[in-house]
């Protein structure tokens, strides 16, 4: 590890992605608070119950836990530190602790880029797909280099360590911030000192949030978040392998909530050394840059055990250079990395939809779905872009509104193998009278999901253009209005589609037949449906492995969130794809290195949180 040469005193100042607020050093606690009594809030927080019974039910434990949070944060004033000076003071010991460990420097430097933060810009010419940027496992902070750490012997006893890799780096990271010759200085100093991510929201500021298909995530990431807190305030003082760790004088719910933010906009994953399995990694200097659309661009390379950034695009001398974070949408983008992103090709809503079990034609249905590798009952999209379903949601409504004619046509008819790799396929209707009742269904669907929240697309625009509008605030509008905009789109497509199906209907058109001949069409790899239907969009729930969202259990299945590859928090994917679940699939292009499993996520940048 390349250790740095300058000494540092400590205070606290760490952070976001793209914007940035400097905080002052605290000067010590502004009144004196006795251990018992702070325990006792800890406990009380630790024993607040978590429930699932209702979203209103959640909404007053949410406000509930932030009230005693408040109260901790309150006795807890001033006992946090810093770093002296700005983080903009730290980028050049960065660039230079960088290019002692064998990093590449030459290309750009750091620089804000006013509304995004601060980015990378390049200082010449770079070319598309050209090798700019690599980083040593060395000045990696990954789950592996923890438990070689200080918190190595907790981790070696504590199960939510071990089963939660982002818990256990947010846990390095305040260690390593705590410790004068910590070889990270360099890195942890440039950190923004907070984010703006919903943990770091006013409860006025949630408010706006409350109709939003993003309201659960957002009160199940701070009840968590305050419950790992309360969680660990009592393992760090009172069990007995944390006797030795630098955080016992000074762990606040503030520290550990920017910590929790830090990796939670930040983490990636990367393979292990051996390269038989993935950990997860905080990425100094490439988690500098900001996102846009387009591939990923980011890789790992086991040969040479660096990670390895090409462009994206051809870049002149003193533009900015972006990565691309994945697949979100921007209720991910917003609640994993802070930010809300105004083109973003991605951008979805969730819907759930199931076969009733009590339906008659319930047994037919579920066998037709389960032959296409579609469940009777899962979460599907809503997409921005035309048409916004995709083969899977298209395939699972034709079946859903299949008569028992149709149904049996599917399970025993002519061809039957062979059709149901049509259920997705635009070009092969079911019936006109299918196409219809589908489209009206979707028509009507999306109209009662618009009728859920409390204003209109016309009032969150208003409100946009108020000026005095806090940030937070307006990222919350914009996504709700993002939401409301896609719901509309998709009213509108339904109720066209309906029309144009009537049309085909009352004017008698013939329906295109399927023949053998056209399962060429169906290989075809630009054609509209696979020839294997993948599993529906399960991004959706990925995203609650995730640690903001992950609860306090001694149960490793429910805590590990690991399995979501995350890439500059925002699950900047390595060799991703982009039909991967916008949860947290986000995978690291391999460059150089063979993958197995295409599954596995590894490196390339995860959206950042607007503190970057």
């Amino acid at each position: 590890m390349c250790n740095p040469t300058h000494p540092l005193s400590q205070t606290r100042k760490m952070g976001k992605k793209s914007r940035v607020k400097t905080q002052k050093s605290g000067t010590g606690a502004t009144a004196a608070v006795s251990p018992k009594e702070m325990m006792n809030l800890i406990s009380e927080l630790l024993q607040s119950e978590y429930k699932r019974c209702s979203l209103s039910w959640e909404r007053e434990e949410y406000v509930q836990i932030r009230a005693l949070v408040e109260k901790i944060r309150k006795k807890q004033k001033g006992m946090s530190v810093s770093f002296e000076g700005t983080r903009e003071e730290f980028f050049s010991e960065l660039m230079a602790w960088a290019a002692e460990c064998g990093a590449s420097c030459d290309s750009f430097e750091i620089s804000n880029f006013a509304d995004e933060g601060h980015g990378l810009k390049a200082t010449r010419d770079i070319k598309a797909e050209e090798l700019f940027l690599w980083i040593p496992r060395k000045m990696l902070m990954t789950v592996e280099s923890a438990k070689n750490s200080v918190l190595g012997q907790l981790y070696s006893q504590d199960r939510i360590l071990q089963a939660m890799g982002n818990v256990t780096l947010a846990l390095h990271l305040l260690c390593e911030r705590a410790n004068p010759s910590s070889p990270w200085l360099p890195y942890i100093k440039t950190l923004p000192a907070d984010y703006d991510t919903p943990l770091y929201f006013e409860e006025y500021e949630v408010r706006h949030l409350l109709a939003t298909q993003a309201i659960q995530d957002v009160l199940s990431q701070y009840k968590n978040t305050a419950r790992q807190y309360a969680y660990f305030y009592k393992v760090i003082h009172t069990h007995p392998n944390a006797s030795k760790l630098p955080l016992k004088d000074a762990f606040t719910f503030d520290d550990y909530r920017w910590a929790v933010s830090s990796v939670m906009t930040r983490q990636n994953q990367i393979p292990t050394t051996d390269g038989s399995r993935v950990t997860l990694a905080l990425i100094p200097l490439w988690d500098m840059c900001n996102h846009t659309n387009g591939l990923i661009t980011t890789g790992y390379n086991l040969e040479d055990d660096r990670c390895e950034c090409v462009a994206l695009k051809d870049y002149k001398e003193a533009e900015q250079i972006y990565i691309f974070y994945g697949t979100r949408s921007n209720a991910e983008f917003v609640i994993h990395n802070g930010f809300f992103f105004e083109d973003n090709a991605h951008d979805r809503v969730k819907i759930k939809l199931g076969v009733s079990k009590s339906e008659r034609l319930y047994a037919m249905k579920a066998e037709v779905l389960a032959r296409a590798g579609i469940p009777a009952s899962s979460i599907f999209a809503l997409y921005c872009s035309e048409p916004p379903i995709s083969a899977q949601l298209l395939a699972f409504l034709r079946v859903f509104c299949m008569t028992e004619e149709e149904l049996r046509d599917y399970l025993v008819g002519d061809h039957a193998i062979n059709k149901i790799f049509t259920l997705g396929n635009t070009e092969f209707p079911v019936s006109w009278e299918n196409e219809i009742k589908l489209w009206t269904f979707l028509e009507t669907r999306a109209a009662l999901l618009l009728k859920t929240y409390k204003t209109s697309s016309e009032e969150d625009r208003s409100m946009l253009e108020k000026p005095d509008l806090s940030l937070h605030s307006r990222i919350a509008i914009k996504l709700r209005l993002a939401e409301k905009e896609i719901l509309e789109r998709a009213v509108s497509c339904g109720r066209a589609k309906r029309l144009h199906f009537q049309k085909q209907l009352d004017e008698g058109a013939l329906l295109p037949l399927y023949e053998e001949s056209d399962i060429a069409l169906l290989e075809n790899a630009d054609a509209k449906l696979p020839i294997i239907l993948r599993k529906l969009e399960e991004e959706d729930e990925r995203v609650e492995e995730e640690m903001s969202l992950a609860q306090i259990k001694p149960d490793a299945a429910d805590l590990d969130s690991s399995k979501t590859p995350v890439l500059n928090g925002q699950c900047k994917d390595l060799n991703g794809t982009q039909e991967d679940p916008p949860g947290g699939d986000a995978v690291v292009k391999v460059i150089e290195v063979e993958k197995n499993d295409p599954s596995t996520k590894q490196t390339e940048g995860e959206p950042k949180d607007d503190g970057k």
